[in-house]
């Protein structure tokens, strides 16, 4: 996943401490203006090398971040904000650099007592610099901590995803056609669990997603980080599965039902199948497959119909 190594953002303040102590035992190894120099040059290098790793460490998301997170990444943090406080992480990068080099020329032009002036105030200026990006780690900081959560799905392998209201027999239909190494975690923009499996076919591997909290209940009843987090999966599914329970026996109707469906069919822009579920209880409804989770009837018909609407073919080197 993009933000999963992402490193620890540094404090202002923790950074500030770092340079000046390491400037410290850089200027006892030496005498006069040698020392002076040499405590300039250490805490200028740490604090601009620091936060142009901070700015450095991250994806440009204009290049380099597929869609799908960068809507599921808004959804949780405020992508124009951190892209702006990176910018300013940036900004004070390069301005600790360029006065590391104005006081290295002064302090060399200098005798021991003028250099040590000038040095103190390089430290005392590169120290408002850093204390001005302060919120800006701080934004950096917890936008990498919440977006190290996002689930591990990958935008290259071919997605389904899956909708319906709650009982319908999702989960257990996802339980039943993927291996038992399923990922099963919360996620920022729903406070139920997202549950993501796999099955290959021809060597090629499917990944398969149920979101509880997001679409299994009309846009109206969303949160805003939910509906951003739906528009997120519209760029990853390339087919929904959407399952009813025509025999009503979830608690929904079946009119409810199919409202939902409705919605769901005018968000994605993919191929939507419509599955009835509990087939042995009730087909009273107009579906693309019919299926009995519970007695093991066409599930894996409907995963062959699901993988046909994908219709996924690998890029394969051309023979010239």
């Amino acid at each position: 996943m993009i933000f999963e190594n992402l490193p620890t953002t540094p404090r202002a303040e923790e950074l500030v401490d770092k340079a000046f102590s390491r400037a410290a035992r850089a200027g006892r190894a030496k005498g006069g203006i040698e020392a002076q120099e040499s405590m300039l040059r250490t805490a200028g290098n740490i604090l601009s090398d620091n936060l142009e790793n901070v700015s450095n460490d991250w994806p440009d998301f204009e290049y380099e971040v597929d869609p799908f997170y960068y809507e599921l990444a808004d959804a949780v943090v405020n992508v124009d904000e951190l892209r702006q406080a990176l910018s300013e992480v940036n900004w004070a990068s390069n301005r600790i650099a360029e006065l590391r080099s104005e006081y290295a020329s002064k302090i060399r032009s200098s005798n021991v007592e003028t250099a040590r002036k000038h040095r103190k105030q390089a430290f005392a200026r590169m120290a408002d610099v850093v204390d001005e990006v302060a919120d800006d780690l701080l934004t950096v900081g917890e936008a990498r901590d919440a977006l190290k959560t996002l689930p591990d799905i990958r935008p290259d392998e071919p997605a389904i995803v899956v909708a319906g209201y709650p009982n319908v027999g999702k989960s257990s239909f996802v339980n039943a056609v993927t291996r038992a190494s399923n990922e099963i975690a919360s996620y920022p923009f729903t406070t139920k669990a997202v549950q993501i499996g796999h099955f290959e076919r021809d060597r090629i591997r499917y990944q398969i997603i149920d979101t509880p909290g997001l679409l299994d209940r009309p846009a109206e009843e969303r949160n805003d980080i939910e509906r951003q987090a739906v528009s997120a999966l519209t760029h990853l599914a390339d087919a929904v599965l959407f399952v009813v329970d025509a025999s009503a026996d979830c608690g929904y109707p079946l009119a409810d039902q199919l409202a939902l469906l409705e919605e769901v069919e005018s968000t994605f822009d993919s191929p939507v199948l419509v599955v009835c579920n509990k087939s042995d209880r009730s087909r009273d409804v107009d579906a693309d497959a019919y299926m009995s989770v519970t007695e093991g009837e066409n599930v894996d018909g409907v995963l062959d119909l699901a993988v046909e609407a994908v219709g996924y073919e690998p890029d394969l080197p051309s023979r010239n």
